[in-house]
């Protein structure tokens, strides 16, 4: 879960217009009724509790998870949503430990870097060994391909076997009218886009055949510390189990630290910082930096059998029931750390908001769904994923193996993160002018009072960052909330405290636990839309769509 500060309010975008979205009416509003505070949060402090030891997959955790899921789901009289007659889909992960060497050499000088401290290198491959020897290193800017906007970082070189160093998010292009606002014409404008992230641009180091490619590190463009980075991928690493090589990653993906990456630069003979500017302008061309890489990765792996909790609510329609709406959350979380100190319970990433309270959202929205007197046209899945927190590799996996055609999902809604304090007086749409889904959200909304509004930290790519983007990239429109920091009967400034605390003590530690002053009122009300945006696309006569600038049309 990336669950991120909202610190301000960005004004209501229209978009384009569409037909009102149908009205949920009077058997969905008592359908709705049953959606439960007090049981929503037993939900959470079980799934949270040290008995599921962290929900880490391929584990004790899992399992215990697994079973009350099916459990639930038995209980609430769900059919089992694999065709195979189960309520699991199995994921077939790897979970591989790197020990990489890794130094440069200039003018026959070796720097050797220390792992951890001044880098992280790994490798998604099941191989004991992996060498990139000799390797050319090659800056190439913010290493984007972006024909939409004339941009080409890779333009004019063969990269075959070479590593490439380059910036993380998107080219920061100045604003031509407001030279110290970013262009928002040029990318996300401050909304990073799938450009910036990670991920993208590890692919397309793979795709262009490098060897390797290694990011800078730089706080405030990354959005979080390289101690982040350290933690995520300095330790064992998930990868879908394959037989042939990741096409998201090069033999060898890394980053460098920052004041590392500038040492390399001026033993290169470069100016970091004026490289950095010769790469906001299109006419930027790969710069070699006569400079050689060794990384040596010694590796060992072991096979995880984990999977996604698959459920289903049939359509009523015999036309229609082929046609699904896909709930999601992910269920996993880290585990257990048995090199911290203290007793058990401090050892144990519990969880709660992340993401337990997704996990009971989607309990909470099946009952609702079951508490219709006649089913919804469309068939309603639910999928609860694992390994979200290993690279969204459960939604990923269900992506590539849909159980229901992608083509025939008409809707994904992602749950990642509930709001524990309180109502709001309007919502964040994470994606917003994406999609024809903003109009039922927006409509959903209204009736509540309250207003929707675009991910006011945008610039942190969270609509990337979790399990709606892989259905986004098969084609299928998401919806995914964000907290607001806007809480009714609040003081000013209420919402970003409770979020600035969240995110520096609890947030991916074992101190995310279920907390005594824990509000359930928001977190309902945002339950409350998730269930109709659900059920009006389902009753729905057209399917949301993308809108033309959404880089998901197709």
């Amino acid at each position: 879960m990336k669950f991120l500060l909202s610190m301000a309010l960005l004004a209501l975008s229209s978009g384009h217009a569409h037909a009102a979205p149908p009205k949920t009416g009077k058997p969905a509003e008592a359908a709705m009724a049953s959606i439960d505070g007090e049981r929503l949060l037993e939900h959470i402090t079980m799934l949270a509790s040290d008995e599921f030891e962290g929900r880490a997959p391929g584990t004790r955790g899992e399992t215990v998870t697994l079973d009350y899921l099916q459990q639930q789901f038995k209980k609430l009289g769900l059919e089992p949503g694999n065709p195979d007659g189960t309520y699991l889909q199995a994921v077939p992960l790897v979970a591989i430990s790197s020990h990489p060497t890794l130094s440069y050499v200039k003018d026959g000088q070796t720097k050797q870097l220390t792992f951890g401290d001044d880098y992280v290198a790994w490798t998604a491959r099941t191989e004991k060994k992996i060498e990139v020897a000799n390797s050319e290193l090659v800056f190439v800017g913010y290493g984007v391909q972006a024909p939409e906007f004339q941009w080409d970082d890779y333009k004019g070189v063969d990269l075959k076997g070479k590593t490439l160093v380059m910036l993380i998010n998107d080219p920061q292009v100045a604003d031509p009218k407001r030279p110290k606002q970013l262009d928002p014409a040029m990318f996300g404008g401050n909304a990073i886009t799938r450009y910036g992230r990670w991920n993208y641009k590890f692919e397309m180091a793979a795709k262009l055949g490098a060897a390797g490619a290694l990011i800078v590190h730089e706080t405030k463009p990354a959005t979080y510390p390289y101690d982040v980075v350290r933690n995520s991928w300095g330790r064992e690493n998930f990868a879908i189990k394959s037989k042939t090589p990741d096409p998201a990653f090069p033999a060898i993906p890394g980053w460098l630290q920052g004041d590392r990456a500038r040492e390399l630069f001026k033993a290169a003979g470069q100016d970091f910082d004026a490289l950095k500017q010769q790469a906001l302008q299109r006419n930027f061309h790969p710069v070699p930096l006569g400079v050689k890489l060794n990384v040596t990765a010694l590796n060992a792996w072991r096979e995880v059998a984990s999977h996604n909790v698959v459920a289903k609510i049939p359509g009523s329609d015999p036309l229609l029931k082929n046609e699904v709406v896909v709930y999601t959350a992910h269920w996993d979380h880290f585990g257990i750390d048995e090199s911290l100190p203290g007793p058990r319970t401090q050892q144990i990433f519990h969880g709660a908001m992340d993401n337990a309270t997704g996990v009971a959202a989607l309990l909470e929205i099946a009952r609702a769904y079951k508490a219709l007197p006649v089913a919804p046209k469309r068939t309603i899945v639910f999928v609860l994923t694992t390994a979200e927190e290993r690279g969204l590799l459960g939604a990923q996996y269900y992506a590539r193996n849909p159980l229901y055609p992608l083509n025939k999902t008409l809707l994904n809604i992602n749950v990642d993160g509930l709001n524990m304090w309180g109502r709001t007086r309007d919502v964040e749409l994470s994606g917003m002018g994406k999609s024809s889904a903003d109009d039922i959200v927006a409509g959903i909304a209204r009736s509540q009072g309250r207003s929707v509004r675009p991910d006011s930290n945008a610039d942190y790519g969270s609509f990337y960052r979790g399990d709606q983007f892989e259905f986004a990239r098969g084609g299928v429109p998401v919806v995914y909330l964000r907290s607001s920091s806007n809480f009714v009967g609040k003081a000013a400034g209420y919402g970003r405290e409770k979020l600035l605390n969240y995110s520096a003590h609890q947030y991916h530690t074992v101190n995310d636990t279920v907390q005594a002053k824990w509000d359930t009122s928001g977190a309902v009300e945002d339950i409350e839309l998730l269930f109709k945006a659900g059920y009006q696309t389902a009753q729905g006569k057209d399917r949301p769509q993308w809108k033309d600038n959404a880089e998901f049309k197709r």
